[in-house]
């Protein structure tokens, strides 16, 4: 029964994560169809970065913590990409340059998105396999 918490925990933390990268692209969505000027859409973006990364370790370190070994090496990569961006100090997305980086910046938030929807469906059945081992 806490190996179904376990799972319910971290696809919550799955939906926190998708919802952030989908902020991040509806407000370079935004930029780009001109809604909303450079300053505005980089704010709000350098806004939920930080959040973002701090709950992909919360949620890879938690995957450790669980046992969940093989969950905690698929977050491994996005980790290690984030940790990278963040040491490099590429994270932040710069009012005067948003606007030449735009579809790398987008590129790069919908790959973020495919791989956290691969980690949610993978988390999903897990649970559900979890789930119905429990009850015999």
């Amino acid at each position: 029964m806490a190996d179904l918490f376990a799972w319910l925990i971290s696809f919550f933390l799955l939906i926190a994560l998708l919802v952030l990268v989908t902020y991040q692209l509806m407000c370079l969505a935004d930029l780009e169809f001109d809604y909303i000027n450079p300053y505005d859409s980089s704010s709000r973006i350098n806004r939920v970065v930080l959040p973002e990364f701090i709950t992909q370790g919360v949620l890879c370190l938690f995957y450790l913590v669980t046992g969940h070994w093989i969950m905690s090496l698929f977050c491994a990569p996005y980790l290690y990409y984030n940790v990278r961006s963040y040491r490099r100090r590429e994270h932040l997305v710069d009012v005067t340059e948003i606007f030449n980086s735009l579809s790398w910046e987008k590129k790069q938030r919908l790959v973020k998105l495919f791989y956290l929807v691969f980690i949610l469906f993978l988390s999903i059945f897990w649970m559900i396999y979890t789930s119905l081992d429990d009850t015999e």
